[in-house]
């Protein structure tokens, strides 16, 4: 007789029966499950169904068999299915697929997804302007003391929160439903920064696009746009012949040592040319239509790769998370081989260790290592619901954690050999040319490029590299969305018609990022940089932490790794998510409180009405937290507050393993579960007896039947 899990499944299935007639032990037929005219007829339960035994279950089926005279080949089928599974009576089946959602084709896809998702452009233009600020090679001692106490515990918790599960960031919180605003404030911020994110990435497929040409536009300043403040680091008088100086002229790099008026090609082009600035945030001015076209390329370029979900973006990172090295590299043996990059090097790690005695460093370390890999975004919880449920994402978190920091340290080398070689040059200090954000990515480090001979490939190259970077990220934050919105709703429709939602996301994200292409769009684009995404990712953070291993008990959450991983979380894991993990997280909220400056761009103070809307994008997303709990309450039962709080912070009826085979100890369901119920029956063996059911992507597909 077959385990609980079978006989669930056949249940579940009644459409689908064994082959019928008397068949030959030779037969193919004794392999090859075979539709018959007849199905089992049996009762549906539902969650108002008396409680039925499922012993009681089991004998209505092979009652019906045996009456039938098809007992003797139901038995041979059900027994030959398992042994060609790998498995064994009563011995839960090796095959682990979530045929409602979906899962990775294998693993190298999650990994690869959460490396694009974890590394992207904070790793380029912050973490190396952030090292050589903060004391160099100094710096590096926190910053991997916070990624051992607090990134990779949180990034495993979120991960196995995930994959437990098999829900986004909204569907996960069936652990506590009290506490469900968390997944609507990380939809929130998710929102918020893919709408600015894309923007980021459009610039560079402008800047990309702009580079296919003999002379980089920013190399002179006889432009159109140009001032007569423009002081180029190339002689104009060269751009008939080609030829580059050895040396500066003296009275050039004079001025560009002592002349604060002075601007370079590559600054005017950016801000005379490229976003035609206005004076103030409130002056949209244009919408400027070249980057609006590019903003149309980096929306349609998502979306297509996540057309059909996870098993079309799982495919598409194998290059989009791979190629960023390969740039980087050669970038990096180009840049060490300058002149000067060995000055630019030693600026970027040599240490001074009295800056590790302030705050300010220890706090820039934390905030980095929260930030870059991703925590309190959702997008780690999705990623993660695609895998399968024994997959060991205590291995990945740790591989991915290290690689993020890893080449965050790598990026570091890439960009100062290139400025110190800029800066060797011009004849000033490294710190003169040194910068981070866009003035890096789009000023900088195009102005560096543009003393390489054939500078053109080396732009093309970098800013390939940056919408690389760039898309990681967005695929995970559009999933998320998407992934939340359907969980959500969770009918058969809308699985059917998930393109479709991917389609309305991506449209929606585009309308909202057409305001940021205009004149004042990159004071907008920094202003919700600095707010959407600042400290109430820290709130979100700290308020998961708190629910899963206080409210829900830290004990019942090892239990849970247990269970899905063979194995209960290490003592170190445990101590950090119950203790240490939290009051890192309390500080980093704390020092971004003390340490809180107004925003400004360059020169321009930002207006106290464009900072209200700032703290407003911000307390968005917090607010969620709060104005969902007081909403549960509301609907929740009981004849006290105190009864209405326990029942509205205990899990609910459906949270666990969302495959009935994975359901095991106080998880086995007592009752047969309908449909509604939201739990799945798992194929014994994906060769036989294939149905059409709905996949990942909405699109129709062969699955395999128990029985």
């Amino acid at each position: 007789m077959s385990g609980g899990g079978d006989t669930r499944a056949a249940i579940a299935r009644p459409g689908m029966a064994v082959a019928h007639g008397p068949v030959a032990p030779s037969s193919p037929e004794q392999v090859t499950l075979l539709p018959v005219q007849r199905s089992f007829s049996l009762p549906r339960f539902s969650r108002a169904t008396p409680s039925i035994s499922l012993a009681e279950s089991v004998l209505k089926v092979w009652h019906e068999a045996y009456n039938s005279g098809l007992l003797p080949q139901l038995v041979a089928q059900h027994s030959l299915a398992m042994a060609q599974n790998g498995a064994v009576p009563s011995e839960a089946t090796k095959r682990d697929q979530n045929l409602k959602r979906g899962n990775w084709g294998n693993q190298i896809e999650f990994v690869l997804t959460s490396v694009g998702y974890a590394v992207g452009l904070g790793n380029v233009w912050r973490f190396p302007y952030l090292c050589y600020r903060n004391g160099g090679g100094a710096f590096m001692f926190p910053y991997f003391i916070m990624l051992i106490f607090c990134g990779i515990p949180l990034f495993f918790m979120e991960l196995s929160f995930g994959q437990f599960a098999s829900q986004g960031c909204l569907g996960v919180w069936r652990i506590s439903p009290m506490f469900k605003g968390v997944g609507y404030g990380m939809m929130v911020v998710s929102t918020y920064i893919g709408i600015y994110y894309n923007v980021v990435i459009c610039i560079a497929f402008y800047y990309f696009f702009s580079s296919m040409t003999h002379v980089l536009p920013w190399a002179y300043c006889n432009n159109p746009w140009n001032t007569r403040d423009c002081a180029g680091v190339l002689d104009a008088s060269n751009l008939t012949n080609g030829s580059r100086p050895a040396t500066l002229p003296s009275n050039l790099s004079h001025l560009l040592n002592h002349s604060l008026q002075r601007t370079s090609p590559s600054e005017e082009y950016w801000r005379l040319y490229v976003l035609k600035l206005s004076d103030d945030i409130g002056n949209f001015g244009e919408v400027r239509l070249p980057l609006l076209g590019c903003l149309s390329v980096s929306w349609v370029v998502v979306f297509l790769c996540l057309i059909r979900g996870v098993k079309s973006s799982g495919k598409v990172v194998y290059f989009t998370a791979t190629f960023p090295y390969v740039v980087l590299t050669i970038l990096f043996v180009r840049g060490v081989t300058l002149e000067g990059a060995f000055t630019g090097i030693m600026y970027y790690l040599t240490p001074q260790w009295d800056k590790i005695l302030e705050a300010k460093v220890w706090g820039d370390a934390a905030s980095q290592i929260f930030y870059s890999l991703g925590c309190a975004w959702g997008g780690l919880i999705t990623m993660a619901s695609y895998n399968k449920f024994h997959n060991n994402c205590y291995r990945d978190s740790v591989i991915i954690s290290i690689t993020n920091c890893a080449t965050s340290v790598y990026a570091g080398f890439v960009i100062f050999s290139i400025l110190g070689f800029m800066a060797s040059h011009l004849g000033v200090d490294v710190s003169r040319v040194a910068d981070h954000g866009p003035g890096l990515a789009f000023v900088a480090y195009p102005e560096a490029l543009t003393l390489l001979p054939i500078s053109p490939l080396w732009s093309l190259l970098f800013f390939f590299m940056l919408i690389l970077l760039g898309l990681g990220t967005q695929f995970c934050l559009l999933e998320t969305l998407v992934t939340a919105i359907v969980d959500e709703v969770g009918n058969e429709w809308i699985l059917q018609k998930k393109t479709y939602v991917t389609l309305g996301v991506a449209v929606a994200g585009f309308l909202l990022g057409i305001p940021l292409t205009s004149q004042a769009g990159i004071y907008w684009l920094l202003l919700m940089d600095n707010y959407a995404a600042s400290f109430s990712l820290v709130v979100i953070s700290c308020i998961m932490c708190v629910a899963i291993m206080y409210i829900y008990g830290h004990q019942n959450y090892f239990q849970d790794i247990q269970m899905m991983l063979g194995f209960p979380p290490p003592l170190f894991f445990q101590i950090c998510w119950r203790f240490v993990s939290p009051a890192i997280i309390f500080f980093i909220l704390v020092f971004t409180v003390i340490q809180y400056q107004p925003i400004t761009y360059n020169h321009y103070q930002y207006p106290g009405w464009a900072v209200a809307i700032g703290f407003l994008m911000a307390l968005s997303s917090v607010l969620c937290i709060p104005l969902y709990a007081m909403f549960q309450l509301c609907r929740t039962d009981g004849d006290t507050l105190l009864q209405r709080l326990k029942n509205a912070t205990k899990p609910s009826r459906d949270w666990g393993p969302a495959l009935l085979e994975n359901r095991t100890g106080r998880y086995t369901p007592t009752i047969i579960p309908s449909p509604d119920d939201g739990f799945e029956v798992q194929p014994l063996h994906p060769d036989k007896a294939q149905i059409p059911t709905v996949g990942s992507n909405g699109s129709s597909r062969l699955q395999a039947s128990r029985i």
